[in-house]
């Protein structure tokens, strides 16, 4: 058993934390939305008993793509800010199984006595915001990042709107609060890396305001709980935020950025941030008209839609020593998530009465999207590096 362990301990899988989290993203991404799909036209038959599918299918975009994907993403991340080894080896490998035994949980609720379901559905994200936490504020000291105050903010947070998700009273304050983190995580992140992106590609500098840049993070951090504001309140927060987050965005030379694809698919990430605040901003005024919660779905198919394909190809290419560049099929993966945008959320306003086949085809989309990013990269993520580097 020990030996069986241990070969499985030495596979590359577990050097670091992208490798087995955005392996699962991947999965995730291609085989949660058919599952969905089905249950919303009544194909498989729902097997919950305290939540309804709705909440199954809101908890699981978040907290199971989205978190593989953050995971992933801050566990490699939050290393290298604060210039430590990381996690890896059976701490990942425990982490992972945590992750599958959400899905379980989540799944055969109905079949879990309470107390199991509980334990169950909280394991993962518990020890990962944990284990996270304890990175950045015990090497606090040798930390790059003065503001990442911000995600010890936000990553207790996350496990409150788990719970008010799965709650039926609290559904849509947990949505709203889910979005919100997502969104402080993504704008965090995209400071970042827009600004390597920019200097290394372009030359370029790109405004970083310390004064503007902090009053859009708390600003952000404010709207994570715009669900419990009245509605003027958080239509005029929305609509502020969207405005300086546009400000900003003029001076991030994006006419260069959008010439390429690579680099402008976060671009218009960004701009699906602004144009979501916009929608929220105008559903707190004026709640109807929309048809398919536009707001919800300009964030998952928009913002993470949008973004994390591209991150996953740069990151699973950049971190396994390989030359970060798009290829002609990675372009054409970018372009099909922009296609199944259109298709979500542009298609059912002008031919409402084909709501089911624009949410057929836009499913589609986004599983072709993934299954080819698994056919791609999950190999790269179960190999060594191919410069001879550890990890």
């Amino acid at each position: 058993m020990l030996s069986v362990l241990r070969k499985l301990l030495s596979q590359p899988l577990w050097l670091v934390g992208f490798r087995p989290f955005f392996s699962l993203a991947i999965l995730s991404g291609m085989l949660l939305p058919p599952l969905w799909l089905l249950l919303f036209m009544g194909k498989l038959p729902v097997a919950m008993h305290h939540f309804s599918a709705m909440q199954w299918h809101a908890h699981e975009m978040f907290f199971g793509f989205g978190w593989a994907v953050i995971g992933g993403f801050l566990l490699t991340a939050t290393k290298n800010w604060v210039q430590v080894r990381g996690y890896h080896g059976l701490a990942l490998m425990l982490l992972t199984l945590a992750w599958f035994v959400e899905r379980l949980a989540m799944w055969y609720e109905a079949a879990l006595p309470r107390a199991l379901f509980l334990l169950g559905n909280h394991l993962f994200l518990a020890t990962i915001v944990v284990m996270l936490l304890w990175t950045l504020v015990r090497h606090r000291k040798t930390d790059s990042y003065s503001d990442n105050y911000f995600f010890l903010i936000a990553l207790p947070l996350f496990l409150v709107a788990k719970n008010l998700i799965l709650s039926d009273e609290y559904f849509q304050a947990g949505v709203s609060m889910s979005i919100g983190l997502f969104r402080v995580a993504f704008l965090v992140m995209l400071e970042r890396t827009l600004t390597q992106f920019m200097k290394s590609l372009f030359g370029v500098s790109i405004l970083r305001d310390p004064r503007l840049d902090r009053s859009i993070k708390l600003m952000a951090v404010v709207m994570v709980f715009e669900n419990f504001m009245p509605a003027a309140l958080a239509s005029g927060l929305a609509g502020l935020l969207a405005a300086l987050l546009l400000l900003r965005f003029v001076f991030w030379y994006p006419q260069r950025a959008l010439r390429r694809l690579d680099v402008g698919i976060m671009y218009l990430g960004y701009l699906a941030i602004v144009i979501q605040l916009c929608l929220l901003a105008w559903q707190h005024v004026s709640p109807q008209g929309w048809i398919g919660g536009v707001a919800t779905h300009m964030f998952s198919f928009g913002v993470m839609g949008l973004i994390i394909p591209a991150m996953l190809v740069r990151i699973s290419k950049g971190h396994t020593g390989r030359k970060v560049s798009f290829d002609a099929l990675d372009k054409a993966l970018l372009w099909l998530m922009i296609l199944a945008l259109v298709l979500r959320l542009v298609m059912p306003q002008l031919v409402p009465e084909a709501y089911l086949h624009w949410l057929e085809l836009a499913t589609v989309c986004w599983v072709l999207c993934f299954a080819t990013l698994a056919w791609r990269y999950l190999p790269y993520l179960f190999q060594p590096r191919v410069d001879g580097k550890m990890h």
